[in-house]
């Protein structure tokens, strides 16, 4: 089902349309041109579920394709940003790079960002633009920190005898794209099922909190990385769509709510206290919910 709601300032909850058309508070909280291209992106009609979709918890999309549910316009700012961000990179300059395609298989259906000569006057690069944090950038780097011996020891207090230790910044971290590599790899065995051959896949990260001190202690020093994605298996690949696929067409065939999302598909339970749309109707969200409004004994 379609986002039915918005979530006001206010906490009410407002239609959408009912908001576009009259704003119950005495002055509307954004711009309504805003509001417009905030409804306007969320309202997605598709025969199948996407490539990014499939990625997440098959219990938030049951949810979502189940229920009527409201959106924050203020959580999806950073969302529409990156949309003016894919908008500026579309704009036609006589070259012969394709962007913004929709291609689909037996499984599901995929929208690439753009394919060609993107990058190093090479061709059959498949890109792909993100707006993200710097934490996620950091990671995504495999950028960590650890403690590191300095010498010393204290010579008092609690810790008289330990060892002093620093934080040491590292950079041969894991790097954590395993979403990003997903959706790039089914994108390029859907470019290839058509016959395109597909050199790189090479993410286009901007960094939304760039110059923030926050950023600058993460070792994020540019507003703009190049990360490449490495190939994933075709077989591996199929099989992991085809089986999210499965789930979530037997959950809405027989109208049952589907297991808890996976501890990644949920940050470990950050996106069901803060980030999920549809954790109001989700019993594993509630609980949570509870145990955080308990009192500390």
């Amino acid at each position: 089902m379609p986002i039915a709601y918005f979530i006001c300032p206010d906490g009410k909850k407002a239609k959408i349309l009912s908001c576009l058309n009259k704003c119950h508070m005495r002055e509307r909280c954004m711009f309504l041109p805003t509001l417009r291209a905030i409804a306007s992106s969320s309202d997605r009609k598709l025969f199948k579920p996407s490539v990014t979709e499939l990625i997440t918890g098959t219990r938030e999309i049951y949810l979502k394709q189940t229920n009527e549910y409201a959106i924050d316009p203020f959580k999806t700012l950073f969302a529409l940003h990156g949309q003016a961000v894919h908008y500026m990179n579309y704009k036609k300059h006589g070259d012969t790079i394709l962007a913004e395609v929709r291609l689909e298989d037996s499984i599901t259906s995929g929208q690439f960002d753009m394919f060609g000569c993107v990058l190093n006057n090479e061709d059959s690069i498949l890109g792909d633009l993100k707006v993200t944090s710097s934490y996620k950038l950091m990671r995504a780097l495999g950028i960590y920190k650890k403690d590191v011996s300095t010498g010393e020891i204290y010579k008092s207090g609690l810790k008289k005898g330990q060892p002093k230790l620093k934080k040491q910044t590292c950079f041969n971290g894991v790097r954590h794209v395993m979403d990003w590599a997903l959706q790039l790899n089914y994108y390029r065995m859907l470019l290839e099922q058509n016959k395109y051959e597909v050199k790189e896949m090479v993410i286009q990260a901007l960094c939304r909190d760039f110059s923030t001190r926050t950023a600058a202690e993460r070792e994020i020093t540019r507003p703009l990385y190049l990360i490449k994605i490495n190939r994933i298996s075709d077989i591996w690949l199929k099989r992991y769509f085809q089986y999210k696929a499965n789930k979530l067409q037997q959950a809405l065939k027989n109208k049952q709510l589907p297991p808890v999302c996976t501890a990644k598909e949920r940050w470990y339970d950050r996106k069901c206290l803060g980030f999920c749309d549809v954790s109001a109707m989700c019993p594993y969200a509630d609980v949570l919910e509870k145990q955080q409004e308990q009192p500390a004994i």
